[in-house]
């Protein structure tokens, strides 16, 4: 053990010893007790469990009156017992400090999901922190156990990457993940792992292609007879090649005279997006507020309201006159800007930061919540919403947002 010694202070040495092999009760007890009776200090400690695996990671501070020697030797003999593996590696004083300086840099989480993770998307992605001046200093497994055969197609894979360190080009690192993500079939999200992160407060949905499958306003043209040139001036919106406003008043003339009594019809046909419903039941099991705020119209909106117990809804109204639609629609439009104003009156309302906003939506009008959020996602949204939003989910339900919140299913009751 004399090696040790050479980059030892006089008032003690630092070891960090790796253990690794099969789990069973009570291994960390014998070797905590191992190292109480020598008065060790530790530093810093890890542990993770692959398929009934064990790798333990503790840095140690030996007192020099005690020296490394004894306390060594007594936890190989026990590692011996317990039949682990164990490397010593001295670690210089001037090492641990320039450690403890890492602490101080940003800290980063990079959430990688899908409906399968494999080796070649981890090395691409690993690639590419690598390059962009990062260090991996922690991957865990958010999602559960990924059964070997899924006959449903609706899996879900989850890892979660604990970064350090500043992107060198944060642009380009960005552009480099979204080519991995369309490449790969693959949701790559890169946050920053700060105090807001883990204190969300608020989730905001839009609501048609978000919580529903369908865009309610092709579903009634489809009832008036206008089903195809209303659904173009739909795509081109959702793409950014219109204004909102004004489509959302062409398509909407187009089912004057509509008799109201097929709103009903038409809501009772509307189906959730995956993972819609876990995702309202965990956030209000957690003590979430959430809220709809859509360019779609608010008869839909209440009905979800019944149907999921969201807290808020804001949306566009229809006027009917009559016991029919006047191709009108009443009081202000909810553009994508009023969106954004709506999301920072619930945010004000609720005394909490922007920062502890969650906001989801898939079309160009919902950009500027999406930019205002602390979290804004992008659900399986048009190229042009994928590019500038912040975070994208594309491969797997809306559930996925629970993902982003750093939640892992093992803990979720849903």
């Amino acid at each position: 053990m004399s090696e040790f010694m050479s980059n030892a202070k006089a008032d003690s040495e630092i070891i960090l010893a790796n253990l690794s092999g099969s789990d069973r009760p009570g291994v960390t007890a014998a070797l905590m007790g191992i190292l109480s009776e020598y008065d060790v200090r530790v530093l810093d400690i890890s542990q993770a469990m692959v398929h009934e695996n064990l790798a333990l990671g503790i840095l140690l501070k030996i007192p020099a009156a005690n020296g490394s020697a004894a306390v060594l030797k007594d936890l190989l003999f026990e590692a011996h017992k317990l039949d682990l593996r164990v490397r010593f590696q001295p670690v210089s004083h001037a090492e641990y400090q320039q450690w403890v300086k890492g602490e101080r840099q940003s800290a980063y989480v990079l959430t990688l999901l899908g409906r399968r993770v494999t080796a070649a998307q981890i090395a691409r992605i690993a690639t590419v922190t690598t390059q962009h001046g990062l260090n991996i200093e922690d991957i865990v497994r958010l999602s559960a156990r990924s059964p070997l055969h899924d006959e449903t197609g609706a899996s879900r894979a989850c890892l979660e990457l604990k970064l350090r360190g500043e992107p060198a080009d944060a642009d380009a690192m960005k552009a480099a993940f979204l080519s991995i993500s369309q490449q790969m079939d693959i949701d790559i999200s890169f946050q920053q792992d700060n105090f807001y992160r883990r204190n969300r407060r608020l989730v905001v949905f839009d609501m048609d292609s978000t919580l529903i499958h369908q865009e309610v306003i092709d579903e009634l043209a489809r009832e008036a007879g206008a089903g195809e040139s209303v659904a173009a001036i739909t795509e081109a919106a959702m793409r950014g090649e219109l204004d909102f406003s004004e489509s959302l008043r062409q398509r909407v003339a187009c089912l004057a005279g509509l008799d109201a009594a097929v709103l009903e019809r038409v809501a009772q046909r509307l189906t959730l997006t995956e993972g819609a419903e876990r995702l309202i039941k965990t956030l209000q099991v957690l003590g979430y507020q959430t809220a709809v705020i859509s360019g779609g119209f608010d008869y839909f909106g209440q009905h979800l309201q019944k149907r999921l117990g969201i807290d808020t809804v804001y949306a566009n109204q229809l006027e009917i006159i009559d016991g029919q639609l006047t191709g009108q629609v009443s009081g202000q439009i909810i553009d994508g800007q009023r969106k954004a104003e709506l999301l920072s009156h619930l945010a004000e309302i609720q005394n909490i930061e922007l920062a502890q906003v969650i906001a989801v939506g898939d079309g160009a009008n919902d950009l500027p919540m999406l930019g205002m959020a602390g979290l804004g996602i992008a659900f399986h949204a048009k190229p042009l919403v994928q590019e500038n939003a912040r975070q994208a989910i594309s491969t797997i339900g809306l559930d996925g947002v629970l993902y982003l919140m750093g939640m892992n299913d093992a803990e979720n009751p849903h």
